[in-house]
């Protein structure tokens, strides 16, 4: 049995012929050459075309480093067309290659080659696509998987499959492997050798230790507003040290780059617009976060919102932090100015809806402090309160759904577009 990626596997397939180039972006290990080499391979083949007319490069093997040369790559790949059918040239970890833009630039003009790439750092592919293809390429950004790709695969829609999920994340090779001290070993290595080996060596960072640093500080605080400012701080405070909020926001920006973490701007909801600084931010995946910290500092509460604000993403919502500003009396009689947070503002096209992470609401005072932010909005959009554990899920008095966090992840889509 294999793991399914049918909502990228359907993009892939739809996107053949369209004329652009087809960049599959995403961290490392997430599963993009799995996707393109294996699903997608397997899939054309069984719609028909020979085995010779789909031409896979692994870029990142040292087997084929010479082809990383962007006119020996040209020639090879060059030298296995003819004008006889749809040819597919599969390029994986493109960014290898030195001049990468040109080489796939000129895979535009002959009409019987369908490109498909895959990248691993966003300012060498995302922003290229942009910038250097302007138009002619189409991305499609893969995520590592979501709980129900983990739970179709397992069979297993468990309290203990959340745990498990929230605990170690959904990196492919994880998620295969069965032995727990391996999982660690395996999450420990990737963050340390892979995603931030390959942010030191891409921007030449000197300073190893305090990008180190910053990512255990960004590790800890998970879910909570930050900015380089407020960091800069941590730094002198508890880490003893001193770096610049310019270096701060430098490192800040590679992490995203590498799609290690991402940011999330808040928006004043009644005031429609955003707010710049402090930001929200999340790690892709869970399981490099827990790792990053020897798996000690594993709340609940946190892993709980950066989960779901991963399973959000990952059905391609646009996420902000929602901010509504209400006023409150206080002792002497006097109005104050309070701030309401709401988790997740989710926007998809004309869609919205508005979430709050609540990984339990066992008191009066808990439920208000959830419900309170939500009961201020009055512009029709679904509000929805996540909760964990076994509570059904229901519409409450105010209108506000409250989800059961099983029910959530088994269909995040459901809630998203229709009624309960």
């Amino acid at each position: 049995m294999e793991i399914r990626r049918d909502k990228y596997l359907d993009l892939l397939i739809h996107s053949c012929g369209n004329g652009l180039i087809k960049v599959i972006t995403g961290m490392r290990r997430c599963g993009k050459s799995y996707l393109l080499f294996t699903l997608f391979k397997n899939y054309l083949i069984k719609q028909g075309v020979k085995e010779d007319h789909i031409i896979g490069v692994n870029l990142e093997n040292r087997l084929n480093k010479s082809l990383r040369d962007p006119d020996a790559l040209l020639q090879y790949i060059d030298s296995r067309l003819s004008p006889d059918g749809q040819y597919y040239v599969m390029l994986d970890e493109v960014q290898m290659v030195s001049e990468f833009e040109d080489v796939l630039n000129s895979f535009l003009s002959i009409s019987n080659v369908d490109v498909f790439v895959t990248g691993s750092n966003a300012k060498f592919l995302s922003k290229d696509v942009i910038t250097e293809f302007r138009g002619r390429g189409d991305e499609i950004h893969v995520r590592p998987l979501t709980f129900r790709e983990i739970a179709d695969f397992r069979d297993d829609y468990s309290q203990d499959m959340i745990r498990e999920y929230m605990l170690y994340g959904g990196l492919p090779q994880v998620v295969l492997e069965n032995d727990v001290n391996k999982k660690v070993s395996y999450l420990e290595q990737q963050m340390e050798h892979t995603y931030l080996r390959d942010i030191k060596e891409r921007y030449e960072v000197r300073q190893d230790s305090d990008l180190s640093e910053l990512v255990d500080i960004m590790a800890s605080c998970v879910g909570g507003l930050t900015n380089p400012p407020k960091i800069a701080d941590t730094f002198k405070s508890v880490k003893h040290s001193s770096i610049s909020v310019d270096t701060i926001r430098l490192y800040l920006e590679y992490m995203e780059d590498a799609f290690v973490l991402e940011r999330v701007t808040r928006y004043d909801i009644k005031g429609r617009k955003y707010i710049d600084s402090p930001f929200k931010y999340y790690f892709e995946d869970l399981g490099l976060r827990n790792a990053r910290l020897g798996f000690r500092q594993v709340e609940p509460t946190h892993m709980m919102e950066n989960m779901l604000y991963n399973e959000l993403r990952a059905i391609g919502m646009k996420v902000d932090v929602g901010q509504v500003f209400t006023e409150v009396k206080i002792e002497d009689g006097s109005r104050q100015r309070k701030t309401l947070e709401i988790d997740f503002v989710c926007n998809r096209g004309y869609e919205r809806v508005y979430i709050q992470s609540a990984y339990a609401m066992e008191t009066e005072e808990k439920r208000n402090q959830e419900l309170t932010s939500l009961r201020k909005l009055r512009d029709g959009f679904r509000r929805i309160v996540i909760v964990n554990g076994l509570q059904p899920t229901y519409m409450n008095e105010d209108g506000v759904y409250i989800i059961n966090l099983m029910d959530f992840l088994r269909d995040p889509e459901k809630y998203m577009e229709e009624r309960v």
